[in-house]
């Protein structure tokens, strides 16, 4: 299994339009971060996990041609606004498109693309088969494992497949749904910034949840520029953690 980050950042990505700090002027590549969202190969799938706005430019920049199903953790449009360039792999694949969430998720995607889930079969909107999924399934043989966190008051899924397991936007998970975690090879976890955030983990938090696993690798990412510099806050990181950046890729 091949994993690639498409996105590692928070909601406004970096740059943030209109700021002048260090982190959004820096010349450093890996300071440069679009909303967060990443690319599986597992044999003959390829599937994403969220579609951002910068949904698009990702594709194009990593030259990704098929996409077999997308699992979304949750409703916020920095990780579903993006829904329409799915499209371009209707007419690639000549198919519709499966993609996974839960009820939350489910409704309010119907709700807010609602052109595209309406019924009204108008030419070019996109076709996607989004269902609702609330415990463990397997899809062409691949076996994901939902995992559900608090994103302060609302429910995210992360979600696990193998030795794998991404969690995005949350600042609490459960010792049940720990424990789904247990054992993973690699976890990629959202770590926003240093300050303690309402609903994301920080620095301290994200680090703590990685020694209370006792992971062997760790990557975290959806970060925002109050974070720091990559580089700067990589050195200062455990050595079985590292900050995702844009392309970074991993090879389970």
């Amino acid at each position: 299994m091949k994993v690639k980050f498409l996105g590692t950042g928070t909601s406004q990505g970096i740059p943030v339009i209109g700021c002048e700090c260090n982190i959004c002027k820096s010349k450093n590549r890996k300071d440069i971060r679009l909303r967060s969202s990443i690319y599986i190969n597992h044999k003959n799938l390829n599937f994403i996990i969220d579609t951002g706005p910068d949904f698009r430019q990702q594709v194009l920049n990593n030259n990704i041609k098929k996409i077999d199903f997308v699992l979304y953790t949750h409703a916020h449009r920095d990780h579903t606004s993006g829904i329409d360039e799915l499209r371009s792999f209707n007419f690639l694949q000549k198919k519709s498109i499966k993609a996974f969430g839960n009820n939350y998720l489910v409704n309010q995607l119907k709700n807010d693309f609602s052109y595209i889930f309406s019924g009204i079969k108008y030419p070019g909107l996109p076709k996607i088969d989004l269902k609702t999924i609330n415990k463990n399934f397997v899809y062409k043989k691949l076996k994901i494992i939902p995992i559900k966190v608090n994103h302060h008051k609302l429910e995210v899924l992360g979600y696990r497949i193998k030795d794998f397991t991404y969690i995005t936007d949350a600042n609490f998970i459960s010792n049940i749904e720990l424990s789904k975690i247990n054992n993973s090879k690699i976890l990629v976890l959202n770590c926003l910034q240093i300050n303690k955030h309402i609903s994301h983990f920080n620095l301290e938090e994200a680090i703590n949840v990685v020694k209370k696993l006792k992971i062997k690798k760790a990557y975290f990412t959806h970060i925002s520029h109050n974070l720091g510099k990559h580089n700067k806050i990589n050195k200062l990181l455990p050595k079985n953690i590292s900050l995702a950046y844009d392309g970074l890729e991993i090879d389970l």
